[in-house]
């Protein structure tokens, strides 16, 4: 599939753009849809408080809001592939803890992630030839999938990606834990909770399994 030019993907988004804001202006056949957008736009400008903070991977195929059926102002987005976490992803999760009171982090990692399938390729086969920047987000994800290789390295390469996936959710949400004196604090003093939850491409289906209350 041939990619469309820069301005007509440019062209595109303002005309989804005006979608957006001509729904937003109609009533629907209730009313009640409509309405109730256009008056939780109205509120926003004034402030936000969203429930949940999601820290979740840059794949076009898992936008948060989407994904969990919320509208404008409900969730605090940070997306980076492979949903790494780094000093500015602290600092984004931080900032909306401390300032709007959120006590729920979801760290979400998807199927069949490009940032770990490429994670794993450099680990096979490395190359010189990836950016800088690029091997920053690599360098990321190693530990996760090198000590899951070191403890029970699965049979098939599916498996492992499987495997991987998780494992790297799985350090991205004990960074948060412990990686933060802030986060730590809210944690142990007023009920921050940090989870670690994997969508499925497949079937859309979100699996929350790390950190979750029983």
């Amino acid at each position: 599939m041939a990619m469309i030019p820069a301005r007509a993907a440019l062209a595109a988004l303002r005309e989804g753009n005006r979608r957006f804001v001509g729904k937003l202006g109609l009533e629907s056949e209730s009313g009640l849809e409509a309405g109730a957008a256009r008056a939780r736009r109205r509120t926003l400008p004034a402030g936000q408080e969203p429930f949940a903070i999601v820290l979740g991977c840059s794949d076009a195929r898992v936008p948060a809001e989407i994904v969990f059926d919320q509208g404008l102002g409900d969730l605090f987005v940070i997306r980076v592939a492979g949903n790494i976490v780094a000093p500015s992803q602290i600092g984004s999760v931080e900032f909306a803890a401390a300032a709007f009171g959120t006590r729920l982090v979801v760290v979400l990692g998807h199927s069949n992630c490009g940032a770990i399938h490429a994670t794993l390729e450099q680990l096979a086969r490395p190359s010189r030839e990836q950016s800088r920047n690029l091997r920053s987000i690599v360098d990321r994800i190693r530990p996760a999938v090198e000590g899951l290789l070191e403890h029970a390295p699965p049979r098939d390469q599916r498996t492992l990606e499987q495997q991987a996936v998780r494992a790297n959710i799985r350090m991205s949400a004990n960074h948060l834990r412990h990686g933060s004196e802030l986060l730590e604090q809210l944690i142990q003093s007023d009920g921050l909770l940090v989870v670690g939850a994997e969508y499925s491409l497949e079937t859309g289906v979100v699996d929350f399994f790390d950190g979750v209350p029983p």
